[in-house]
């Protein structure tokens, strides 16, 4: 059998001995190309070839390429473990011609690949190319000598293939595997074409014509062509098995879930989804992307979360999946190194997801499963599914998921309308401000002059009163004024709008906000302050310099922030929000746990690093293309037109960006980082301050230590003196304590004087006594020899499971009844030892339950003694 990394092998081994580059596999993540959520298919990183837009070294390549398809147009998610062949992640393998061979090559290396290096019998194999293709045709019929009874033409529905509605596109020629007359289906082209016997293994697209906006074709100068195979499909007729999930790497893979989720039924579906779900999952995490609620973290967040959900659907409420990934770097590792340079990265991000979606699943299944039992439709209401979503992360095609499982079905148009009803509420919620909610009907845009003039002559063109178009505004009226011409920064990519004047010869507003509104249309929000401003007025229009000054140092300080994060966090840092205004910088960004004191210290060293360096802020406009063509940063889902402003600074930050800048990076002065922390899952937000409110903030922390240290030093200070007190008033408590236990020992001496009996005219007393410490023990014992006479006492007490032995003999008996002696003996009896003076002895012992029969033994030893 030939394992899944042999074909990878044997594949890009016959290209590359056939001039063809070998290519390493493009991220998942398309570079610079917002049209796309995931890399999909093996052209994408060759698109700007296909176009034109690029020139490489080589004209011929092979790759094995990592798609995704879970998101957007190519979503297989819903299918993922009901089917035979949908996976979210699969490998697609290609040969390319930029301009170089054609048809001709392109059919014949397929054919030779497929019939003389992997043995393929040319009668499992059936042709299909487009209606119109006769070029296509005859190379297979008459050259290729392909079975007629084999072949079929088909229409541009299934094969014809185009980049977009314009632009490059051409028909296709796909070669599928037949199975076998034992499963149901019938040829491509057939009524019966959508059964399972006909697979299709590979497509060959050919790049013939150029489509105008009209439809019209026209021939491409230099024709090319772009292949694709799936190694998933292709290992499965190759190892004799029906459906991808039965050969080598998924094999090994089922078998890793099955083990860590303590599944013993491998044919279950579950299993399966988990399988599938670890490649797409550790492959986008390596590639950049964390668990999130939008774009593509979100899909990624989606992706894991069902992979969870059939584990709990197993049995298995401990995190599980983070453990598939160790099986997946040994199965994949070696065609994909970057998979196992990120293999602890991905572990950690994974189980931390699994760890907080467990906190919720439980509750969550609690009310699907109380939703469910109420049904008397079949059918999941939409405010149920909505509110899985909302309150416990449950996107909707997992609860769709759990649907199909129990054969019901959802309704998602009430789950639409749940969602609209909230998103107005938000919206409704967001409207703040004076003229926030003014619909504008002005036609035409201000041209902004705002990047090297602060101040400008221009003419009022419109104004707004109480959401209404008007002439003029008096002294005290808030309104809303369109210019024909503006140096004010109206609110844009985190950046607040600007504040400044608008002075005419008869009145003068204060401008207290900048917005654009409708088709760009920029907005002066705020009120006249003296006099009368009219539509037609001429007016002087000024930007308060300081804020702008203040504003733009925090703008460029954010720039040098977020590829500060990148490089010490890493490369999956993004994005997330942001907003820059006079006082301070907030920059939120994808990261999977809180940055280390460590991390914020490295981060604050590179920024200020670079402010140092003073590198020139370099502007320029370009298009969007020629903009990604020097690694720009780009913000995937953010809407750039035709022409773009890029933004550099020396090679340590390059993005697109609208905004106000410094003229040099040295003008930022002095970065300072003064919080940082999560704000979302998988969110993190570090604020910064710049420029005097970083002098300003640095010194406020001085006084601030300074003050604390004072308040430790009096602190300090008093606590001595509380701490001598109290030392004092210690020593004095001893004493009272002292006292206290004296005047106790007397009082018990007396008591137990009474109990003594007389042996041959000595008193013997020998008692228990408990509540006292050895002192006190001793304290009695002398109080009891004093009052007694002659006499031979013993005293004992228990604490914490020991016992405390004394013994006392007044001096006229000490030569023939040592206290020694007694004590000797007696602690013997209570597993313990002890010695002392004639008159005074002590023991200890560790077995207080025979105790009584060492009190009972000291009358007998002292007869004896006497005898």
């Amino acid at each position: 059998m030939t394992t899944s990394a042999e074909l990878r092998a044997s594949f890009l081994d016959y290209f590359a001995q056939r001039d063809h580059q070998r290519v390493a596999s493009s991220p998942l993540i398309p570079a610079n190309d917002a049209t796309l959520l995931f890399t999909n298919a093996g052209m994408v990183q060759f698109k700007d070839l296909f176009l034109g837009r690029e020139r490489r070294p080589y004209q011929r390549a092979v790759t094995s390429q990592r798609c995704v398809r879970a998101g957007g147009k190519h979503n297989d998610l819903e299918n993922v473990g009901y089917t035979a062949r949908h996976h979210t992640f699969f490998e697609m393998l290609g040969n390319f011609s930029f301009g170089d061979y054609f048809k001709r090559e392109a059919i014949g290396f397929a054919w030779d690949y497929l019939t003389r290096v992997l043995r393929l019998p040319p009668e499992r194999l059936w042709v299909t190319v487009f209606t119109e293709d006769d070029e296509a045709a005859d190379i297979w019929l008459k050259e290729i000598k392909a079975d007629p009874k084999r072949f079929s033409r088909c229409g541009a529905a299934d094969n014809f293939w185009s980049m977009g509605e314009t632009g490059p596109c051409g028909p296709c020629s796909e070669i599928f595997y037949d199975h076998g007359p034992t499963i149901p289906g019938g040829p491509p082209g057939s009524p019966d074409a959508d059964g399972d016997r006909y697979v299709e293994i590979w497509n060959l697209v050919f790049m013939q014509f150029n489509r105008a906006a009209d439809g019209t074709l026209t021939p491409l100068p230099r024709p090319s062509v772009d292949t694709g195979m799936g190694l998933e499909r292709l290992a499965a007729v190759i190892q004799g098995v029906h459906s991808n999930y039965d050969i080598d790497l998924f094999v090994n893979l089922i078998d890793a879930a099955a083990a860590v989720t303590g599944c013993t039924d491998r044919a279950d579906k579950s299993l399966r989804v988990i399988a599938d779900h670890s490649r797409s999952t550790a492959f986008l995490i390596a590639d950049g992307v964390t668990p999130g609620n939008e774009g593509r973290g979100y899909v990624l967040r989606r992706i894991m979360r069902r992979a969870i959900r059939h584990g709990y659907r197993l049995g298995c409420n401990e995190p599980f999946f983070y453990r598939l990934v160790a099986p997946l770097v040994a199965e994949m590792g070696q065609a994909y190194p970057e998979l196992v340079a990120a293999q602890g990265q991905i572990e950690r991000v994974v189980r931390l997801e699994e760890e907080r979606f467990a906190e919720t699943l439980a509750n969550g299944m609690g009310i699907l499963e109380g939703a469910i039992a109420g049904l008397t439709d079949g059918c999941i209401p939409g405010e149920t599914v909505f509110k899985l979503y909302d309150t416990y992360g449950f996107p909707v095609d997992l609860t769709a998921d759990i649907a199909r499982e129990r054969g019901l079905s959802v309704d998602l148009a009430g789950f639409e309308r749940a969602m609209d009803e909230q998103k107005g509420r938000a919206r409704a919620a967001s409207q703040f401000g004076v003229g926030q909610d003014v619909a504008i009907d002005f036609q035409g845009q201000a041209e902004f002059c705002g990047y090297d003039h602060l101040s400008e002559r221009a003419t009022v063109v419109a104004i707004y009163h109480g959401g209404e178009s008007c002439d003029a505004l008096d002294a005290g009226q808030d309104g809303l004024v369109i210019l024909d011409l503006t140096p004010f920064y109206a609110e844009s990519g985190g950046q607040l709008g600007d504040r400044g004047t608008l002075t005419g010869e008869v009145g003068e507003f204060a401008v207290t906000d900048t917005q654009k509104k409708g088709e760009g249309v920029i907005c002066h929000l705020g009120r006249v302050t003296q006099g009368q401003l009219c539509v037609g007025d001429s007016v002087a229009a000024a930007v308060d310099v300081e804020r702008r000054s203040a504003t733009a140092l925090n703008h460029s300080a954010t720039h040098l922030l977020h590829a500060a994060l990148r490089q010490v966090l890493g490369e999956h840092v993004q994005q997330k929000g942001s907003q820059v205004g006079p006082e301070r910088l907030r920059f939120d960004f994808s990261h999977f746990e809180p940055v280390t004191r460590t991390q914020l210290i490295e981060v604050e060293r590179l920024v200020n690093r670079e402010i140092r360096h003073n590198h020139m802020v370099e502007t320029r406009i370009m298009s969007l293309e020629d903009a990604k063509a020097t690694g720009a940063m780009a913000l995937f889902g953010e809407k750039y037109g035709d022409q773009v402003r890029l933004l550099r600074m020396g090679d340590f930050s390059t993005e697109l960006c609208g905004g106000t800048h410094v003229k040099a990076v040295g003008d930022i002065g002095f970065c300072k980082i003064v919080a940082e922390g999560g704000i979302a899952s998988g969110v993190r937000r570090i604020e910064a301050v710049t420029g005097a409110n970083a002098l300003d903030w640095v010194q406020a922390d001085e006084e601030r230590v300074l003050r604390l240290a004072a308040l430790l030093k009096g602190a300090r200070e008093d606590l001595d003196e509380r701490v001598a007190s109290l030392l004092e008033r210690s020593r004095t408590l001893e004493k009272e304590l002292d006292q206290i236990k004296s005047r106790l020992a007397s009082t018990k001496g007396k008591d137990l004087a009474s109990q003594a009996v007389d042996v041959g005219g000595v008193k013997v007393l020998a008692a228990r006594i408990d509540g006292v410490d050895p002192k006190a023990l001793r304290d009695t014992l002398d109080q009891l020899k004093d009052s007694l006479g002659s006499a031979v006492v013993l005293l004992a007490a228990v604490a914490d499971g020991k016992v405390s032995l004394v013994a006392g003999v007044t001096k006229d008996l000490t030569a023939r009844l040592p206290a020694g002696d007694l004590i000797r003996e007696a602690a013997a009896l209570v597993g313990g030892k002890g010695g002392g003076r004639p008159d005074m002895a002590q023991a200890g012992g560790n077995e207080p339950d025979r105790l009584p029969a060492a009190l009972a033994f000291v009358e007998g030893w002292v007869r004896q003694g006497l005898a």
